[in-house]
């Protein structure tokens, strides 16, 4: 499992910043799953979700991951805010590798994304309520399926890489491996 990361949590969060400096860090690959969803379609994702609807982006979203838990590669993977949803991609994502949930509070998403147009589930009036519904949606399925969290509201991009890189120091030292969740 150390061989690999898998960030998850809520867009905006951080994942695919983080996931580079990760991957960077630790000398191997850096993927992002809607990156790779759009490779393999040729199409951007708000044009998968106009023409197949979240169902359909969300099935290309699994074969993605099954396809990556038959890897042998080592990577940090970036998965998109909802690869959580489906309760098939939960136990996946957990045998992929060591599921890392990086965490932030619905202000601190607003000031991140708040004029991104590249996110389908986003493209509404009331962005704030739209924020909280997806968070009191995915929030519990985020506890669920991650090993750990870090909470990154106020932090530069090197700070949370960092509570990540001692986080994985201390649990390599730990007599048992593992550290309690965050």
């Amino acid at each position: 499992m150390g061989d690999r990361i898998v960030l998850i949590g809520p867009m905006g969060c951080g994942k695919s910043t983080i996931g580079r400096l990760l991957a960077a860090r630790l000398r191997c690959r850096f993927l992002d799953s809607d990156a790779i969803i759009v490779r393999q379609t040729g199409v951007d994702i708000p044009t998968i979700f106009a023409i197949e609807g979240e169902s359909g982006f969300r099935a290309r979203e699994h074969k993605v991951l099954v396809e990556l838990s038959q890897s042998d590669e080592r990577f940090v993977l970036a998965t998109g805010g909802g690869a959580v949803l489906l309760p098939e991609n939960r136990p996946l994502l957990r045998s992929i590798g060591e599921v890392i949930h990086l965490d932030i509070s619905i202000d601190e998403q607003l000031k991140r994304i708040r004029h991104d147009r590249n996110r389908p589930l986003l493209q509404v009036d009331d962005l704030p309520t739209r924020l909280a519904e997806l968070a009191q949606a995915r929030a519990p399925l985020y506890r669920e399926v991650a090993h750990w969290r870090v909470f990154s509201d106020g932090l530069r991009a090197d700070q949370v890489l960092n509570r990540i890189l001692r986080h994985r120091r201390e649990r390599a030292r730990s007599p048992s491996g593992s550290t309690p969740r965050r």
